[in-house]
């Protein structure tokens, strides 16, 4: 089944979303790697066509220079996307997913933010459109100081796959 052939993929479309090709990696790791039945993605961040569309902490102070929660819940979507281009590159086709087993979030956090867990909300509504009930998974949300590239967010995840 060629790629243009996911359901997955095509279930995405209907919502207007479309899995990007898997970003390069900015340091010494790949993408995804396959151990048995699972594949694990390295942490992602919200890349679109090779740039980041915001920068900083998030915060709802409204300061210059930080993220807003609603924006920031966005680009968790757009960093779940790019985990999903992570696994198709280790795996081929999206339809390969039994399930997601988990997902981690790093929120980049002014040091009041205590929302972490709405802002990744983006992340794992995206999984569930994907893969509707199997998108279903554990989490983990993290409040940290900064990311790479002055990210807001970056997600990780751990599918299950059948060959």
């Amino acid at each position: 089944m060629a790629a243009a052939d996911s359901a997955v993929e095509a279930r995405l479309a209907e919502h207007g979303l479309t899995v990007p090709e898997v970003a390069a990696p900015v340091a010494s790791y790949v993408p995804a790697r396959r151990g048995g039945s699972f594949v694990f993605t390295a942490g992602q961040v919200p890349l679109r066509d090779g740039k980041l569309p915001a920068t900083g902490r998030v915060s709802d102070s409204g300061e210059p220079g930080t993220v807003d929660p609603a924006t920031a819940q966005e680009l968790a979507q757009q960093a779940a996307l790019n985990t999903l281009a992570a696994v198709k590159s280790a795996i081929g086709n999206l339809d390969r997913v039994v399930r997601v087993v988990k997902a981690t979030g790093f929120v980049s956090s002014a040091p009041e933010f205590t929302g972490q867990a709405g802002v990744l909300n983006g992340a794992s509504q995206l999984y569930g459109l994907a893969f509707g009930e199997d998108g279903a998974h554990a989490r983990s949300a993290v409040g940290v100081a900064v990311l790479p590239l002055d990210a807001p967010v970056e997600v990780e995840l751990i599918v299950e796959v059948r060959d």
